[in-house]
């Protein structure tokens, strides 16, 4: 398995990783893809195996420390310049679950923020979650007011 950053060609294969593993309301469809990749293809990372794309992980680079619903769809949040690494998602296809490919997807991105000189990474995630990306270190800071997919959702953060 190798991690890259990805490339507008993967962009069919993001968007069926992102099918697979999230529900039709909470799902990014292909255009917002299509933008995030235009936008920041520098944050978006790639699990890939054997020509395949098996995971990604993927955010803005942000002064908020906590996500809006809006930034999902609008790339205008990101500025290169600012503090935080937000995620907007981490997924891997259901198959290959559980063996460690989110976990080595999440040190990548967290090494690559800290190389870039951030204070830090912002997430939102569902509480069963929540003991997950604390295993990085990352502190929960309650409830988010974030709606996005109709879900609750809890804002994490991980500070430098």
């Amino acid at each position: 398995m190798i991690i890259r950053q990805a490339q507008m060609t993967d962009l069919d294969a993001i968007t069926e990783v992102e099918r697979l593993c999230f529900l039709p309301l909470e799902a990014a469809p292909r255009a917002a893809f299509e933008k995030r990749l235009e936008a920041f293809s520098d944050s978006f990372l790639l699990a890939e195996e054997d020509g395949k794309i098996i995971g990604f992980i993927n955010g803005c680079i942000t002064n908020d420390k906590v996500i809006c619903d809006d930034m999902f769809k609008e790339i205008s949040y990101h500025d290169p310049q600012a503090d935080y690494q937000a995620i907007f998602g981490l997924a891997v296809i259901p198959e290959r679950q559980r063996q460690g490919i989110a976990t080595k997807l999440m040190n990548e991105f967290i090494e690559l923020t800290k190389a870039r000189g951030k204070k830090g990474l912002t997430l939102t995630c569902k509480e069963h979650r929540v003991a997950f990306y604390n295993s990085f270190g990352y502190k929960s800071m309650g409830l988010s007011e974030s709606k996005h997919g109709g879900a609750t959702w809890y804002d994490m953060i991980l500070s430098f």
